[in-house]
């Protein structure tokens, strides 16, 4: 059945790839302001590098997905950083050192940025037991970004989504602290580590073996989450049919014929965790894939540059994605490969312009 959504992907979510020049760069294109902004060196390797409006650009604002730093402590002073979000993108400059800006703009280098609209604050989310200091949320995109400072004790948080998250990425921004990510389909006893290729661990100082309701999210008292007195930044998902899909598949023994998930949506941007093995996160793009299979890779675990290998294919299709890899990242027998993934276009949407294979 294809799902009809009123909104246009490209409005939320957008991939941009771009190439530096080695001094200050307004890259356009993206198509909004983003409130958050993922970058990746596709060249070399280089630290995967967060920015979001909510800690603004600069140099000392900064996180690194693949690693433990605190905010600031990937140094983009040395190494680059986005300088400004503007209104179709962002401007990457040099830090305030005379290093290379290896981060985000060095001359005849290729990156990849990620981009998503949250957009509007000021909602009240006093309704759980920890009111985040700031916010700004997209109900329409299914996106949050929240504020709080823990207080070591089981607690709750309003989200403002109206919608149940599928996907919750947490990280202590004022210490060094392992990323930790909760998802629906390995629910709320167990958690993966953005930072780190380890299997899904079960525990319940991160959720408090609790799920998220279409009002709040839970934490437990666990450091990852909710040290007393540490200042936490957490990123919610909800699914928005034709726009988000966050679910898995089981692996089929490396078989390049693999798993076909339904989406509604031609993808832009997945990510995939086996969640049973300890492998590397995957992340594709349309971008760099334009033709099927996708196999241009990176890994938010990892520093790696784009690597291209037939062994981790993906078809990226008008309504999902089928799974061509051999890779044990993607396909591994009977075991459970997560996905978090955002549109390109939906099946149907409000522009009556349907979503094709490509």
């Amino acid at each position: 059945m294809a799902e009809f959504i009123a909104i246009q992907p490209s409005d939320f979510f957008n991939t941009l790839l771009y190439t530096g020049d080695g001094g200050t760069q307004a890259i356009t294109g993206v198509g909004f302001t983003p409130n958050l902004t993922v970058i990746k060196n596709r060249t070399a390797g280089w630290q995967w590098v967060n920015w979001d409006t909510m800690n603004g650009a600069g140099d000392n604002t900064e996180l690194s997905w693949n690693a433990t730093n605190p905010i600031g402590g990937p140094d983009a002073y040395s190494y680059g950083q986005i300088s400004a979000f503007g209104a179709d993108g962002f401007t990457v400059a040099k830090g305030g050192s005379a290093g290379t800006p290896q981060f985000t703009n060095t001359s005849g280098t290729t990156y990849s940025s990620y981009n998503w609209k949250a957009g509007t604050t000021g909602t009240d989310l006093s309704a759980g037991t920890i009111t985040p200091s700031s916010s700004t949320i997209s109900v329409a995109g299914g996106f949050g970004m929240y504020e709080y400072t823990g207080t070591a004790t089981n607690a709750t948080i309003a989200h403002g989504l109206g919608k149940t998250p599928a996907a919750i990425i947490t990280k202590q921004v004022n210490v060094a602290r392992d990323w930790a990510c909760y998802h629906k389909n390995i629910g709320n006893t167990k958690y993966v580590k953005l930072n780190s290729d380890s299997a899904a661990g079960t525990a319940d100082w991160y959720w408090n073996d609790t799920s998220p309701t279409d009002t709040v999210f839970s934490i437990s008292d666990g450091a990852e989450v909710n040290q007393s007195g540490g200042t936490y930044m957490a990123y919610v998902f909800a699914p928005i049919k034709g726009y988000s899909s966050f679910g898995s598949h089981q692996g089929h023994s490396g078989n390049v014929d693999g798993a076909y998930v339904y989406t509604g949506f031609r993808p832009n941007f997945i990510m995939f965790k086996n969640a049973d093995g300890g492998d590397i996160w995957v992340a594709e793009n349309i971008k760099s894939g334009p033709i099927n299979p996708v196999t241009k890779y990176l890994s938010p675990s990892n520093t790696t540059a784009e690597t291209d290998s037939a062994t981790m294919a993906v078809d990226f299709l008008s309504n999902g994605f089928k799974i061509r890899a051999t890779n044990n990242a993607l396909n591994y027998t009977t075991q459970k490969i997560l996905h978090w993934a955002w549109a390109e276009f939906p099946t149907v949407s409000s522009n009556d312009i349907p979503g094709v294979a490509r």
